[in-house]
């Protein structure tokens, strides 16, 4: 197995042996980030492919520091150019809704790290996540589950600071009520 730097080094001379290898390596990744911001599994393989191409096509541009935090900064690099790819994307539909449930081909019942309850509890969560609306739920995911500020969210939304904090409460509540119910279902079966 080729090394992270060699890789790299691959990538940045365009060897397309190395691209594919980057790929690989990176993919399921990549896919996760992005599925968290498009639902539909079809059009997020298209949003992944999108961003690998944006990757390729500035890997000059990424600052390369040997050492053990290698791995952490390239995926932190594909993180952030699978975000905002698929920010892209969400806004050439206008932040349309999505429609349609999520395919159990999709989820991931491999990690052992997990039980089946955790695992139901995941689906669960993120089906409440994608029925949001779109800039409720871009908002949620940008702000808990990647950890940007609202004044960052604002410029990459092109929005204000405080329509961000508001979606974001917005969001928060809409989700709890949702886990509510879910709650209050699951009592009245016992």
């Amino acid at each position: 197995m080729e090394s992270l730097d060699k890789i790299i080094a691959g990538c940045i001379n365009k060897d397309a042996r190395f691209q594919r290898l980057f790929y690989d390596r990176f993919r399921g990744y990549a896919t996760k980030v992005v599925f968290r911001y498009v639902y539909r599994y079809d059009k997020s393989v298209d949003v992944v492919t999108d961003g690998f191409i944006k990757v390729f096509n500035h890997f000059s541009h990424f600052d390369k520091v040997d050492g053990e935090n290698l791995e952490k900064m390239v995926m932190g690099w594909v993180k952030k150019i699978m975000i905002n790819t698929a920010i892209d994307e969400l806004r050439k539909g206008n932040m349309l809704p999505e429609i349609g449930g999520i395919p159990d081909y999709v989820w991931d019942y491999s990690d052992k790290n997990y039980n089946s309850d955790q695992l139901v509890l995941y689906k669960d969560l993120i089906s409440f996540i994608k029925e949001l609306p779109p800039n409720y739920r871009t908002v949620f995911n940008l702000y808990v589950l990647d950890g940007y500020s609202h004044s960052q969210i604002a410029d990459m939304l092109l929005i204000s600071v405080s329509t961000s904090r508001s979606s974001l409460s917005r969001a928060k509540a809409l989700l709890q009520n949702k886990i509510k119910n879910m709650e209050e279902g699951i009592l009245c079966r016992i």
